[in-house]
């Protein structure tokens, strides 16, 4: 596997991008994420991200700056990623924006799970 696809469905962008000596997998968030079952697309997207990371022995930077929503069943898929990933040892680092209420409230509930440097949740 040499690259990575993103992801479109339905108002949800993801793009997938590695830049020429690979430091990290970035997986860029656009548009909202509302279905009510998102880990139906997100989780198979997830596998490939997660054994595509490891393979390449970089953590993977996920970037919801620009995204507009999302609601709580993304956040669950979100939580299912970082366990995944544990078991994958691959490092997570979510970057959002905590200027936006509903980003800074979503990011700050999850720091129960940035125990250790396993995840890295960074706010701009």
């Amino acid at each position: 596997m040499e690259t990575i696809e993103g992801l479109d469905c339905g108002d949800l962008r993801i793009r997938a991008q590695m830049d020429g000596t690979p430091t990290s997998l970035r997986l860029a968030w656009r548009g909202k994420s509302t279905d009510r079952h998102p880990e139906k697309v997100l989780a198979p997207f997830f596998t490939l991200a997660l054994a595509f990371a490891a393979m390449q022995k970089v953590p993977m930077e996920l970037h919801f700056e620009e995204l507009e929503h999302f609601n709580s069943s993304t956040i669950t898929s979100l939580i299912q990623l970082i366990q995944d990933a544990r078991s994958k040892g691959v490092k997570l680092r979510y970057v959002y924006n905590q200027g936006l209420r509903w980003q800074k409230l979503s990011f700050d509930a999850m720091r129960v799970f940035a125990k250790d440097d396993a995840l890295e949740l960074r706010s701009i």
